[in-house]
C-alpha cells in the first residue's frame, strides 16, 4: 500500500438547519470536526450506529453536499476551491456507489445508457461505445446480453454490479462505498465484496468503505474509524482495533457482535451501556458518549477529549488515555 495521502479532511463540519419554533433555528450536527487521512490504495472503513454521520461524511468529502466548515484536500488540492473544469475533473476522479441499487439507477435508461451517461458527460473519447460498455460489464461479472435491458429486469446484486460498472467507466482514483452490500442477500454480499477487493487491486483504487457491519468492515479495510454523533472517537489498523478496542463506545459495538458458540456467549463479559444516543441537535457538552459511559468522570461531562495517540497509528478520543 502506498503511503502517499490521497484524501484528507481538516476539521470538517456539516450542519443542517432545523427550525424548531417560529423564530428560532437549531442545527443537526451530522459531521462535527472530523479530520481523517486516506492513503493511495488504502481502504478506510467507517463504522457507527445509524444516524452517526457516516453517509453525510462520505457525501461531503465528494462535495455532493457542501460542508459548513473545514477543508477537504484531494491530491494536495483543496476541493472547496475547485471550480469549472478542475471541479469536473475531481468529479471524475472521485466517485460513489450508493447503498440502494434500486433507487440509484434510472429506471427509464438501459444499462448501455446508464454506463455511458458519465462517459459522455466527461467527454471521454470511446472508439466503440458498445464494445466499451460490454468490457465494463464483463469486469463486474455481467454479459453482453445485459446491454439493452432495464434495471427492473435485474436482481439486487446485478443492479449493484451495474452501479459499480458505471463508476469504473470513469476510471476514478477514489470511491466512496456507502454500505454497498447492506440491501443484498448474504451470499450475494460475499460476491460483491470479493469483487470490490479484486477491482481495487486491478485498478489501484482507494476506498472509503461505510458500513455498520463490523465483520464486513474488518474484511474490507486496512484501517477503521469509529464515528459517534458526528465525531471520530477511535481510529486504528483493522486487526489492532478488533484485538484491542479502547473507546467505551467501540467496546459497546464489539459487545453487540453475535458469537456462534452459545457457551462463549454466556462467558463473554458484555459492556453495560445506559440510555440511548443523544439527539444530534442537542449534543451534550464534553465527551458525547458520557451519558451512556460507565467510566464517565466530571471532566468527561465538561471538556471534549481530543484524539490521543495511544500506540502507533491507534488514536482514541477518551480521557482515560490522556
Amino acid at each position: 500500500m502506498n503511503n502517499k495521502t490521497l484524501l484528507k479532511t481538516v476539521n470538517l463540519k456539516k450542519y443542517f438547519p432545523v427550525r424548531r419554533f417560529l423564530l428560532s433555528k437549531d442545527y443537526v450536527k451530522a459531521v462535527d470536526g472530523v479530520s481523517i487521512e486516506i492513503a493511495e490504495g488504502e481502504t478506510l472503513g467507517l463504522v457507527g450506529e445509524s444516524g452517526c454521520g457516516k453517509t453525510t461524511l462520505g457525501r461531503t468529502v465528494l462535495r455532493l453536499i457542501e460542508p459548513t466548515e473545514g477543508d477537504i484536500i484531494f491530491n494536495k488540492k483543496s476541493v472547496l476551491e475547485l471550480e469549472g473544469e478542475e471541479l469536473k475533473r475531481f468529479r471524475r476522479e472521485a466517485q460513489i456507489v450508493f447503498q440502494d441499487p434500486y433507487s440509484s439507477l434510472d429506471p427509464r435508461m438501459t444499462v448501455f445508457e446508464i454506463v455511458m451517461e458519465g462517459v459522455r458527460a466527461h467527454n471521454i473519447e470511446v472508439e466503440d461505445p458498445e464494445e466499451f460498455v460490454v468490457k465494463q460489464l464483463e469486469t463486474v461479472g455481467l454479459k453482453q446480453e445485459h446491454l439493452y435491458r432495464y434495471p427492473h429486469e435485474f436482481s439486487g446484486g446485478q443492479k449493484q454490479r451495474i452501479a459499480i460498472a458505471r463508476t469504473l467507466a470513469l476510471r476514478p482514483k477514489f470511491v466512496v462505498l456507502d454500505e454497498p452490500t447492506s440491501a443484498l442477500d448474504v451470499s450475494v454480499q460475499a460476491q460483491i465484496l470479493n469483487m470490490l477487493k479484486d477491482l481495487q487491486k486491478q485498478f489501484g483504487l482507494t476506498y472509503l468503505f461505510i458500513s455498520h457491519d463490523l465483520g464486513v468492515v474488518k474484511y474490507m479495510s486496512n484501517r477503521i474509524a469509529v464515528m459517534y454523533i458526528g465525531k471520530v472517537v477511535e481510529i486504528a489498523e483493522s486487526n489492532e482495533l478488533f484485538e484491542n478496542p479502547l473507546h467505551p463506545y467501540t467496546k459497546m459495538l464489539f459487545a453487540a457482535l453475535p458469537i456462534p458458540d452459545p457457551k462463549l456467549t454466556r462467558e463473554r463479559k458484555r459492556m453495560k451501556v445506559i440510555g440511548e444516543p443523544p439527539s444530534p441537535i442537542n449534543v451534550p457538552p464534553g465527551c458525547r458518549f458520557w451519558p451512556r459511559c460507565p467510566y464517565a468522570t466530571t471532566k468527561c461531562r465538561v471538556i471534549e477529549p481530543p484524539l490521543f495517540e495511544v500506540s502507533k497509528g491507534h488514536y482514541v478520543a477518551c480521557w482515560l488515555y490522556e
